[in-house]
């Protein structure tokens, strides 16, 4: 009977080890495991200067969402955009491509207008600003064409 009880007890030490060690894998990871929070909406540039899917979004420096595909479309570059539920974004929102520090990672930041229409989930950001391009800035300062 002893043998058994000890069978029992290190097969369930076990299962919640794996389970803590999911749990860390989804949590660290940023997955959606249920597809729950948000909806969608694009924007169009013109170059996405490295920006990558699952990208943070954010307005005035909190996550609101994550980038949920880049893709080219009539030679632009549309990102999608998944907002978290309850984020409401103005008709006139402006979504630029932005530098987390000098050579860090990509993230969208939107910054939201004054307008009382809201984007409908599905629609387009209408404004955008594309990222700066530091090799053509470094580039034309090297070679005096401002």
């Amino acid at each position: 009977m002893r043998r058994m009880d000890l069978e029992v007890v290190v097969g369930i030490f076990l299962l919640m080890g794996i389970f803590a060690l999911g749990y860390i894998s989804v949590r660290l990871g940023k997955m959606e495991v249920f597809g729950l929070g948000g909806y969608v909406v694009y924007a169009d540039f013109p170059t996405v200067g490295g920006l990558k899917e699952g990208a943070a979004v954010e307005i005035a420096g909190v996550g609101v969402g994550r980038v949920q595909d880049i893709a080219l479309v009539n030679y632009r570059a549309r990102i999608t955009l998944l907002i978290n539920n309850g984020i409401e974004l103005q008709e006139d929102t402006i979504a630029s491509v932005r530098t987390k520090g000098l050579i860090g990672e990509k993230y969208v930041l939107l910054s939201p207008g004054g307008s009382d229409e809201i984007i409908a989930p599905g629609d387009k950001i209408r404004e955008v600003e594309p990222p700066l391009d530091l090799e053509e800035m470094i580039g034309s300062l090297i070679f005096g064409k401002f």
